[in-house]
């Protein structure tokens, strides 16, 4: 998967991303809502996992004009009718609107590939994830496994 926004690229990852994504992995902000920060062995495990497999489930986000590694784009199938959608970036970049304009960008490219609904999955203080729901109208689907879920049917 990829696609292009004003700023950003989302392309998939590669092996030399690694040296990029553990700074990002094992920032104690960036995981506050996640998991406890990784070490490089688990950061390496957790890329080749979800980043370089078949069906990947994140996708690099670089700078489009500057080529900075700004995080990675989760993206990918949920269940049957539904991708997750999601965004873990730098926190220099946090404030920025990069977060919306992924968004926007992948809701665009679901509209363009026929992926009926979007999930957003974050926990109750996720608040600026849970103001990017409400801003793109998804809906609220009450707390499941501790998460706050967000739904937005793709309509042409």
């Amino acid at each position: 998967m990829e696609f292009i926004t004003q700023r950003c690229k989302v392309v998939p990852f590669t092996p030399e991303d690694l040296p990029r994504l553990h700074p990002l992995l094992s920032n104690p902000q960036v995981m506050k809502y996640l998991e406890p920060p990784y070490t490089p062995a688990q950061t390496e495990a957790f890329l080749q996992a979800a980043g370089l497999g078949r069906s990947p489930l994140i996708h690099a986000v670089y700078g489009r004009g500057n080529q900075k590694f700004l995080g990675y784009l989760i993206f990918h199938p949920f269940d049957e009718s539904s991708w997750e959608l999601g965004w873990v970036l730098d926190p220099y970049y946090w404030g920025l609107g990069i977060a919306r304009e992924l968004t926007r960008g992948a809701i665009a490219y679901a509209r363009e590939h026929a992926i009926p609904r979007l999930v957003i999955e974050c926990v109750p203080e996720q608040t600026s994830s849970i103001a990017i729901a409400q801003l793109f109208g998804f809906t609220s689907r009450g707390i499941h496994e501790g998460c706050q879920v967000y739904t937005l049917d793709i309509t042409t």
